[in-house]
């Protein structure tokens, strides 16, 4: 069987993969904190059929070395991490994260997890936590009869009771950094789930040790670009289109061959 077919087979196999990842990024384009995807390709091994030799005494070289590719792969996907636009909401829980760092949540099973989502809600025991009720890290509290929230660039929480007391709440909305923010994990739901190659996780506060400030009163959006992914998947199309194209040329010289009479 002409190798061909088998290599333009995994061309296809791979601009399908480029194409799930564009349609994810297509389908997140309004949602809160989403950080864009993009497909990665390696080529696959060679068939070496001759080396580059070095002329000796009494024998000729070859300059170059034969080698036929057998196609590629789909080999990963980076997390394009820039900052999405800031959209303004006007609730005082809604924060954005202006810079780098994520905000760190509890989830069921007693793991943590990590977003850039800080759509915020007070649950019935008045602990912030996120849409899908998970309490963020580490928990705060607002008292109950509160009738003012804000939160300053710091994260710093001040209420205002009922009694018109103003009090700062402690401790304030944390933000956690990674070493290498590009090896998390994606979990759903808005979150990331760090992993050894992400390093450890560095809690601290906002607008500290390279994270960034927190933004009240806004989300910050998707920052998938929909003109770029609308490029990227006719890319995607006319590739698959060509390798298609060369399996089909494969088989109508296999068909020439079958053809051919003594």
């Amino acid at each position: 069987m002409m190798q061909s077919l088998h290599t333009a087979a995994t061309g296809m196999v791979a601009q399908q993969a480029n194409l799930d990842v564009i349609s994810n990024n297509l389908a997140n384009v309004n949602t809160t904190g989403y950080k864009a995807e993009k497909a990665e390709f390696q080529d696959l091994i060679y068939q070496t059929r001759s080396t580059a030799t070095v002329a000796t005494s009494g024998s000729s070289s070859s300059p170059v070395t034969t080698q036929v590719g057998l196609g590629s792969k789909f080999s990963a996907t980076s997390t394009n991490f820039a900052e999405g636009s800031l959209l303004s909401t006007g609730s005082p829980l809604d924060l954005a994260i202006s810079g780098n760092g994520f905000f760190k949540v509890l989830r069921p099973d007693g793991s943590d997890a990590y977003t850039r989502d800080g759509s915020f809600k007070v649950d019935a025991t008045g602990i912030l936590v996120t849409s899908d009720g998970y309490p963020l890290q580490p928990p705060i509290t607002v008292p109950q009869g509160s009738t003012n929230v804000s939160v300053d660039t710091q994260g710093n929480v001040t209420v205002t009771g009922s009694n018109n007391e103003v009090t700062t709440l402690s401790p304030p909305v944390g933000l956690t950094m990674f070493p290498n923010p590009a090896a998390l994990e994606r979990a759903g739901q808005n979150l990331f789930i760090a992993n050894a190659a992400a390093g450890s996780p560095q809690d601290g506060k906002a607008s500290e040790n390279g994270a960034g400030t927190i933004v009240s009163g806004y989300q910050e959006g998707s920052n998938v670009q929909v003109v770029t992914e609308m490029v990227n998947m006719i890319a995607a199309q006319r590739a698959y289109e060509i390798n298609s194209k060369a399996i089909q040329t494969s088989d109508e010289m296999l068909q020439t061959v079958n053809g051919l009479k003594r």
